[in-house]
């Protein structure tokens, strides 16, 4: 009796291995297509505090795939890059504006208040 039981659990295990590597092509998963970047950052205008909230990376086997993670970070450095640009423009013709007033030494102080040196 011990025997019976000994190779019927043997078949059993051996039944239930071959049912879970496969035992055949035919059982095998089909291959997953990678996942994508599901919205994009925008492309035909400046980025927006919503743009960067809605942006989702896909995760890959070991964390977020890396063509994705670079792909929004070179566009934020971009961005970034401009907007400073920009605001550095901005500045020095406000710095010249300045400069150029006549009667005035600066433009932000109301009159009668004394400027802060």
């Amino acid at each position: 009796m011990f025997l019976f039981l000994l190779i019927a659990m043997v078949v059993v295990v051996a039944a239930v291995t071959l049912a879970v590597v496969g035992g055949g092509d035919s059982a095998a998963l089909p291959e997953a297509a990678p996942e994508q970047l599901v919205d994009p950052l925008p492309a035909g205008r400046p980025l927006a505090r919503a743009d960067i909230d809605a942006v989702r990376l896909p995760i890959g086997v070991r964390g977020y795939r890396m063509a994705d993670v670079d792909e929004v970070l070179t566009r934020l450095g971009a961005e970034l890059a401009e907007r400073d640009a920009r605001i550095a423009e901005l500045e020095s013709a406000l710095a010249g504006a300045q400069a150029s007033a006549t009667g005035r030494p600066d433009l932000f102080t109301k009159p009668g208040e004394e400027r802060d040196q």
